[in-house]
């Protein structure tokens, strides 16, 4: 049986150098006449290189964030309310908000569920929807789109304009694309058998794709269903839409 024999292989050359900064220090060989820096100096270029990459990586974040909200159409006033910011004085908001992040946290497997945020103007119910939006972009990675019923309205009527540009489908495919639709100020459109039928048919087919929409009105539930219309409601109670009454006073009187 052969003996394995050791080879010694040379030490890598090496010679001593002084650094400006932080004086001598031994430069190895790495390859050919290529020797190492001052290892102190080394050390500080790549801590910087390893914050800089961090705060690349949190600029990049950002820029994504704010490209989201602005997919979102999220009002530039209402960008800064989140669910973990919203002031629950009582036991109706302390409940609105638990039932807010449920929704929230749950959103994948809501199937479709929707709310109703119904109540006086300032109670909170712009702010708690456009936290759920913000918590599911955040937390899920999903799509929200922001916007009133009249906004929605206009916009698909106004294909029907033989100028128009976008087609009746596409607008109304902008609705129905997002993950969650919220519907701010229902109450104040016309009430109109069209727009009954336009709002019919956006919930519908989010209805059949099992996405949820969130309804904010300042009528009462009762007072709701006209603006609606019975087939959208049934769409929803099908669905087992949750109805949040915001029955406290405005936060804006209370600030006055």
């Amino acid at each position: 049986m052969s003996k394995l024999t050791l080879i010694d292989f040379p030490e890598e050359p090496s010679k001593h150098e002084k650094c400006d900064i932080h004086g001598e220090y031994e430069s190895r060989q790495i390859i050919g006449a290529i020797f190492s820096k001052c290892p102190e100096c080394g050390r500080i270029e790549h801590e910087k290189s390893v914050r800089e990459k961090a705060q690349r990586a949190r600029d990049e974040s950002a820029i994504r964030w704010q490209s989201k909200l602005g997919e979102a159409c999220i009002p530039e006033r209402f960008k800064s309310r989140r669910l973990d910011n919203f002031t629950a004085d009582g036991k109706g908001q302390q409940d609105a908000l638990d039932i807010c992040m449920k929704f929230a946290e749950d959103f994948p497997a809501n199937a479709g569920k929707s709310l109703l945020f119904l109540g006086l103007p300032g109670t909170g119910k712009t702010h708690l929807s456009v936290g759920i939006c913000q918590m599911i972009m955040e937390l899920h990675g999903s799509t929200a789109l922001f916007t009133s019923a009249m906004k929605m309205l206009q916009r698909i009527k106004g294909t029907w304009n033989p100028r128009s540009e976008e087609s009746e489908l596409n607008a109304i495919k902008v609705f129905v694309r997002p993950d969650l639709l919220v519907l701010d100020e229902i109450g104040v459109q016309f009430g109109s058998e069209t727009e009954k039928n336009i709002l019919f048919h956006v919930i519908n087919e989010r209805y059949e794709r099992n996405k949820p929409v969130i309804l904010i009105s300042n009528l009462t539930l009762k007072e709701i269903v006209p603006y609606l219309g019975e087939r959208v409601y049934d769409r929803l109670r099908e669905d087992g839409a949750e109805s949040v009454v915001f029955a406290w006073e405005s936060f804006r009187s209370k600030a006055a």
